[in-house]
């Protein structure tokens, strides 16, 4: 990265065993970044980070549950002793308790909600005292497309939603800190999560993902490198103007 000095930038993703999560690590690896790559046990993480090491980056697993304040704390101290100060924090981490409404239970409320929307709040928390000190941190959120509301996904809809609203205040309190806080919020994905929703309602994957394409003005759903180019882009010196959007990568415009 031609604006860094010898010793990069550390960027924190979550969720970054797989997916979303694991595309935007190597991304930023690859951009400069030496990435701490959280998920709920170190194991988990490991194979990104023998990807990054792989294609000479640096990286550190680091196993936390991001709903849990002792161990995001934990995390982010480990972060800070062995990478450096983190200055890029990609909240990604994220489950689906997918249900309708009468179905769905309290429990699938809270684990989304814990989740998503709380484990924001405390990996942003933790990490921006580094970034107030660097006197530059980038935040980027990730929302969704189902944030303007989906059938079975009251709890993910309502989280991701909030994720935009805790968006814009991040951006409107940290920015004169040279901190940003941006949203992506992502369409049609092929991961994990998207094959298991086509599992729930009884689709064959492929199926699933031409059907949602036909939908889709650029004729395809989406990777998780689409997502991880616009958070690269997001993270980076360039993108220091651009504070409290939501961009939707979506393939076409949603309102």
């Amino acid at each position: 990265m031609t604006e860094q000095s010898s010793s990069p930038r550390v960027a924190v993703v979550t969720g970054a065993a797989r997916g979303i999560g694991a595309a935007t690590a190597l991304r930023l690896a690859a951009d400069g970044y030496a990435v701490a790559v959280v998920d709920l046990t170190e194991e988990a993480g490991k194979e990104t980070v023998e990807r990054i090491a792989a294609a000479g980056g640096r990286a550190l697993a680091v196993g936390a549950d991001v709903s849990d304040a002792g161990q995001v704390q934990a995390a982010v101290d480990r972060i800070a002793a062995e990478l450096g100060a983190p200055v890029v924090l990609v909240n990604n981490a994220g489950v689906l308790r997918d249900n309708l409404l009468f179905k769905m239970s309290e429990s699938d409320w809270d684990t989304v909600m814990n989740v998503h929307l709380k484990g924001a709040f405390l990996m942003s928390k933790a990490c921006q005292k580094h970034m107030v000190d660097a006197g530059f941190g980038r935040i980027v959120n990730l929302s969704s497309s189902s944030a303007q509301g989906n059938r079975g996904q009251a709890n993910y809809s309502a989280a991701k939603a909030g994720l935009q609203g805790f968006t814009k205040t991040l951006a409107i309190e940290l920015g004169k800190f040279g901190i940003t806080a941006n949203a992506v919020a992502p369409g049609f994905i092929a991961t994990e999560m998207t094959a298991a929703t086509a599992a729930r309602i009884g689709m064959e994957f492929e199926a699933f993902k031409a059907a949602a394409a036909t939908q889709i003005p650029v004729n395809r759903v989406g990777t998780p490198e689409d997502i991880a180019n616009t958070i690269s882009f997001l993270a980076g010196e360039g993108a220091g103007f651009v504070s409290g959007q939501v961009i939707y990568v979506a393939g076409g415009p949603l309102d």
